[in-house]
């Protein structure tokens, strides 16, 4: 197994992806651009593209922030707007959102997207509403871009009948309620202004293709790079080095701490794909308020403050991206005894994207063993910094296992990186269940 030692001399750049691309994509490759770097066109772009993305209790989480966090790193101007009464939102794996605005304040506004995520019982209760149902109406009838994915196909457009004469996909689990002459089985179906998708596991590839029919095939093309969507042929889905068994007495315990300026669609996805297969998370804010604002501007409500989460064990404790969150997150005197804690009693840890720079400040990157002279981790991490890293990384794999450490690059490997995580804990077939229950393309073995 190769290893390199950092710094390297260039951020290693990806390959084409593996999953459905609109025809733009492909036979594309740049390096990765830094984890700050936006669209360049957007800069250019005259006016904003406003984009309206409904939420309600029960609302795939995951599909939701996606389509939030990509369009507005692409330069869109993107509403999150409750359905409910309130604006916060409990969505389908409990996660805390707070909307932007109400639907009724969105009522009367020109959206050049409006997006539907799906989750159930939130699909339906995206239906029941009334000024969401006319807003949506009013898109498809004056030709702009309207879209649903995973049961929102099924469960909102078709009672709308804004799938007649579209070709449209969905979910697996809705598939067979949808027009049989006209349904597809791709990750991603454009017919006319209407897009449709399967699932959380194909909603980088949605939002991407709304990326490319807002700003074009370039801004589509830097913005699939910048997330690392891009899956290279020759990096590999996990490496373990120093393999250990990961083992509990108990339903694992996993602590997620987050601050002001975290990546919120990556503390949306662990939180969502660890949820799936039971495993206990605990959000654990490190800020006065249990409420955040990740780094694309959306707040996310914790379960908890870092010193109540404090009086508990975990059996993992996985520190999120985001430049500013991360270095809000090693500022925490609570986060770093708990870390430390947790080093010295052989527990797991790890961190993703930029958060692998944290880890090594408060030297969590080493292995100290009597009588064995002090060396480092292997890790893996964001390309743009690496070069900070003073340890062994791996820039093959979008997921690297050391012993009780385990590490991830960035955005578009957050999937992987959680699936790796109930591998270990619980198997691979566990980690298969998931996957396909997401329509997120794994191993059969």
């Amino acid at each position: 197994m190769a290893v390199r030692p950092p710094p390297p001399p260039h951020p290693p750049s990806r390959g084409t992806s593996h999953l459905a691309r609109p025809p733009a994509f492909r036979g594309m490759a740049r390096a990765a651009p830094s984890l700050s770097a936006t669209a360049a066109s957007s800069s250019t772009t005259p006016a904003k593209k406003k984009v309206l993305v409904p939420i309600a209790m029960g609302t795939e989480e995951m599909e939701a922030v996606i389509l939030a966090g990509v369009l507005r790193r692409a330069g869109a101007d993107v509403t999150l707007a409750s359905v409910e009464d309130g604006l916060e939102v409990e969505a389908s794996r409990g996660s805390r959102i707070v909307a932007d605005k109400s639907i009724a304040a969105c009522a009367d506004q020109v959206f050049d997207l409006v997006a539907l995520p799906g989750g159930m019982p939130g699909s339906v209760r995206l239906r029941d509403s009334e000024i969401l149902q006319r807003i949506t109406v009013r898109q498809a009838e004056e030709k702009r871009l309207y879209g649903a994915i995973c049961a929102a196909p099924a469960v909102v457009l078709m009672p709308w009948g804004l799938h007649k004469r579209k070709k449209i996909t969905c979910h697996p689990s809705f598939i067979e309620d949808l027009p049989t002459f006209r349904t597809v089985e791709s990750n991603v179906q454009v017919s006319g202004e209407l897009t449709t998708s399967r699932g959380p596991g194909t909603a980088f590839q949605f939002a991407l293709s709304f990326v490319e029919q807002l700003f074009g095939p370039c801004t589509a093309e830097d913005m699939d790079n910048t997330l690392m969507t891009k899956v290279d042929g020759n990096l590999e889905r996990s490496i373990e080095v120093n393999e250990i068994e990961w083992s509990s007495d108990h339903n694992p315990c996993v602590l997620i701490p987050i601050a002001n300026g975290s990546e919120e669609m990556e503390i949306i996805m662990l939180t969502n794909v660890l949820r799936r297969a039971n495993v206990n998370v605990v959000l654990a804010s490190v800020e006065k308020s249990t409420s955040i604002v990740g780094s694309q501007r959306m707040r996310i409500v914790a379960d908890k403050c870092i010193s109540d989460a404090s009086a508990s064990e975990y059996d993992l404790i996985i520190l999120p991206g985001g430049p500013a969150g991360a270095e809000r997150l090693h500022k925490s005197r609570v986060l770093k005894k708990l870390l430390r804690e947790q080093k010295q009693t052989g527990r797991m840890y790890g961190g993703i994207c930029s958060s692998p720079v944290i880890l090594q400040k408060q030297g969590l990157l080493q292995i100290t063993a009597i009588e064995i002279v002090d060396q480092d981790k292997t890790v893996t991490a964001h390309p743009s910094i690496v070069n900070q890293l003073m340890c062994e990384v791996i820039d093959r794999s979008k997921v690297v296992i050391d012993g009780n450490l385990i590490t991830g690059m960035g955005l578009g490997t957050v999937i992987d990186f959680s699936l790796a995580i109930i591998k270990k804990f619980f198997g691979h077939g566990r980690a298969k269940g998931v996957a396909n229950g997401m329509v997120f393309e794994y191993p059969k073995s």
